[in-house]
Parts: structure tokens; C-alpha cells; sequence
């Protein structure tokens, strides 16, 4: 994927590994938007590792506006056994709050859908907060639906280390 210029002086350009503290920062912001601060575990060491180490783990898009980062998106491919195909999962979408409005968001989910079609993914799916009614209205302005039915579970911290210690 190549960097594009896009329209308004905004471009699309990959992440560099010199961008982890950029990124840390805007993960912080997403984080105090959605009131999730506290959960922030990231440093740029092991962002660095996992995004750029031997093992890629994600991709990262930068958002710039006029030179200026505005935002950023972090996906990485999914499986779908039912479709056979890979997908791509985006696990943060990020437009400071200032620059809203402005079609930046949707130009960055159709920069990831196109690469989506071009791996040949069967689909392009993310996560929102239920109490997000902004985003969720720009999901649906978008075509995206909801997937009812579907609850979201986790594994984490101590649960997870029990779990993976069973497994022995």
C-alpha cells in the first residue's frame, strides 16, 4: 500500500516504526474519549515490537491534515470459517475531536475497505461502545450493521493466565 494524497490536504500514509510515540498519543486520546484511560497498558517499546518487530501483528494508518496528524487507524486480518476468507478487523478508528465532520473518518474506512477487497477479505468488521451514538450514526451512514445476537467476550489478566496454565 502506498501513501495517498487525498482531497483537502488530508493523506493516508502507512505507519513508520519512528511513529510508536505518535501513536501512543492518539491511543491516549481514544482512550480518554471513550473514558477508558485507566486500561492503557501500551508503551512504544512493545508497540514497536508488535507492529514492527519480526512478528507484525497490526497495521497502522496515519491521517495527516496539512502536515499535521489527525488521526489514526490500527486493523489487523481476521478468519471467517464460514466465508473461508481472511477479514480485516479494525480494532481503533481515531479523528481528533476537531477535525470531525469533515469526511476524515470515512475516507480512512474506504482507504481500509479497499485494501480489504484487494486481499480478497470477505469482510471489514470493529467494535463500538454502546453509548456512542455519534459514532454509530456515521457506521450506519456508511452501510455498516449492526451484528445482532453477537456479544463480544474477553479473556484477560489473571483469567487468561489461569486459563493458559490449565492448559498443562
Amino acid at each position: 500500500m502506498n501513501t495517498k494524497t487525498l482531497p483537502a490536504d488530508l493523506v493516508i500514509r502507512e505507519a513508520l516504526a519512528d511513529d510508536c510515540e505518535l501513536i501512543i498519543a492518539l491511543i491516549q486520546e481514544l482512550a480518554d474519549y471513550e473514558k477508558l484511560s485507566h486500561e492503557v497498558e501500551a508503551t512504544t517499546e512493545n508497540l514497536r515490537e508488535s507492529l514492527f518487530g519480526s512478528n507484525r501483528y497490526a497495521e497502522v494508518l496515519i491521517a495527516e491534515y496539512q502536515g499535521l496528524p489527525i488521526g489514526y487507524a490500527l486493523f489487523f486480518h481476521s478468519f471467517s470459517t464460514f466465508t473461508g476468507r481472511p477479514g480485516l478487523y479494525i480494532e481503533d478508528i481515531y479523528i481528533k475531536p476537531r477535525y470531525r465532520g469533515r469526511g476524515y473518518g470515512k475516507l480512512i474506512m474506504s482507504h481500509i475497505a479497499s485494501l480489504a477487497v484487494e486481499r480478497n477479505c470477505s469482510r471489514l468488521e470493529w467494535s463500538v461502545l454502546d453509548w456512542n451514538a455519534p459514532s454509530i450514526a456515521f457506521y450506519r451512514s456508511i452501510g455498516a450493521l449492526p451484528m445482532d445476537g453477537w456479544t463480544v467476550q474477553r479473556l484477560s489478566g489473571q483469567s487468561l493466565e489461569n486459563l493458559a496454565s490449565s492448559a498443562n
